[in-house]
Order: C-alpha cells, then sequence, then structure tokens
C-alpha cells in the first residue's frame, strides 16, 4: 500500500506533520499564564525601581526625577493668574467666556453646577446649599445672587471658581477650563436671572 505513494509527496507530508507538531509543541503551555518562548526580549525586561528607591544609575542617587522646568501634565491648561486680589483683577479684566452660549450649553452647565457647586452655593445660588445648612460647614459660603457677585464680570467668576477665594478651594484641578466657562455662563444667565 505504501509503495503507491510518491517519495516526494511523503516528504511533504512529514514536513506538515513536523510543522504541526512543533506548533502543538511550542504553542501550548501547562498554565495560561505562559506565554511562551521569546525571541530577542531586547529592553522588554528593564530594570525597575521604587519612586522614592535608591538608584546607583543616577548621579545623585535618586529615582525620582524633577520635572523639566515648564512642563505641564497632559490635558491640563495652566492658569496663568495668581490667587491674589491682582490676579483676581487681571483675570476680570483678560478673561471672556470663550463658549457660544445655547440652550444644551446651560444644561450642561446646570449639570456641572449641580456636582461641583451645588452643595455649598444651594441650587438658587443664594449659599445657602446643604453642607451649610445641615451644619457641616460653619461658614456661610458666598451667595452667587448677590448685586456685588452679579456685578462680577465673567472672567472673576472663572477666576474664583479655578484657583478659589476665602475659604473656596480651588476647583481648576478638579474641573476642565471649558466645564468651569459653562459652570460661570449657567451662574451668570440662569442662576442670576432668576
Amino acid at each position: 500500500m505504501l509503495g503507491n505513494i510518491h517519495p516526494a509527496s511523503i516528504k511533504t507530508h512529514g514536513i506538515r506533520l513536523l510543522t504541526v507538531a512543533l506548533v502543538v509543541l511550542f504553542g501550548c503551555d501547562r498554565t495560561r499564564m505562559d506565554r511562551g518562548y521569546e525571541y530577542f526580549p531586547d529592553m522588554a525586561h528593564g530594570q525597575s525601581y521604587e519612586t522614592w528607591s535608591e538608584n546607583p544609575a543616577m548621579e545623585d542617587g535618586k529615582t525620582m526625577r524633577e520635572p523639566v522646568a515648564g512642563s505641564v501634565p497632559r490635558h491640563m491648561e495652566p492658569h496663568p493668574y495668581a490667587a491674589d486680589f491682582e490676579g483676581r483683577a487681571k483675570a476680570a479684566q483678560d478673561l471672556v467666556n470663550p463658549l457660544e452660549i445655547t440652550p444644551e450649553l446651560l444644561e450642561q452647565g446646570k449639570v456641572l453646577y449641580g456636582v461641583y457647586c451645588m452643595h455649598c452655593h444651594g441650587e438658587q445660588g443664594d449659599g445657602k446649599g446643604s453642607l451649610h445648612t445641615s451644619g457641616k460647614y460653619v461658614i456661610p459660603p458666598a451667595s452667587l445672587i448677590t448685586p456685588q457677585v452679579i456685578e462680577q464680570p465673567s472672567g472673576e467668576i472663572f477666576h474664583v471658581i479655578s484657583m478659589g477665594w476665602g475659604v473656596m478651594g480651588a476647583h481648576a484641578p478638579l474641573i476642565r477650563p471649558e466645564d468651569r466657562w459653562k459652570i460661570v455662563a449657567f451662574i451668570e444667565q440662569v442662576i442670576q436671572e432668576q
């Protein structure tokens, strides 16, 4: 029966069988955690150091490096005004809401106000938020509907949200600039117009 098979065909079938056997041998493992053999790993397995550990490769022996001067985290827009009276006045003078006021934008501003502002300033902006009325926050937050606040330019409100003022903390690390402008628009167009 084997006499009818051509020798070249036997060789071809043998190569195929050997290939399948090698794939099975190298492709299977006892646990699914073993990923098989690595070919040319080069720099795939460098030595790592903990953040505060000593590092003999560095001149000062520290692993943690100082960021390059002027560098900022990704997706962060630095706020160029200081958290003082001069910075607040300059922001009031220079900054203007760059967003077009639409009903959709005001709705987004309302949602953001509800998340970040309402617990202190209250639903009506009167400074009677749940943190103050419950007694958890003894200092009354600023009312956003007083004539003094209503007369503030958009840039000044944006600056106060960004850098904080008095006992109010800075919200720049929490809220993106575009979302801060939406909150400003909601305060000016909805809360202060009531």
